[in-house]
């Protein structure tokens, strides 16, 4: 049961998240520049999110998947450490922990 509700709410995170990313408030828009990332950063992963996300949905594509969201999620995770921007580690944390059940339950 661990397993199908840990890949499940992976799929919807990374999903949600993506679609925060593609469309880009203003607010993320201006967190990946502040970060040193172009405009468009957002988009690409988003896009990245978004194509993660359906990888981990689909059973033969989810290794591929939750290894795809790691690295997003791994950079996400450099990315504000570098900028001691801690205020966007918990959400992190949540897609570390989900990651890491679903690849243990994989």
């Amino acid at each position: 049961m661990v397993h199908v509700l840990s890949i499940w709410f992976l799929v919807v995170a990374l999903s949600g998240a993506g679609l925060v990313n593609v469309i880009g408030p203003s607010g993320t828009r201006n967190d990946f520049v502040r970060w040193g990332y172009p405009r468009w950063w957002g988009i690409l992963t988003g896009g990245l999110e978004i194509s993660s996300a359906v990888l981990i949905a689909l059973p033969a594509g989810r290794i591929v998947g939750v290894t795809l969201g790691a690295t997003i999620i791994e950079a996400a995770v450099l990315t504000v450490l570098r900028h001691r921007d801690y205020s966007h580690l918990a959400p992190l944390s949540v897609f570390v922990t989900l990651i890491a059940l679903a690849a243990a339950s994989s």
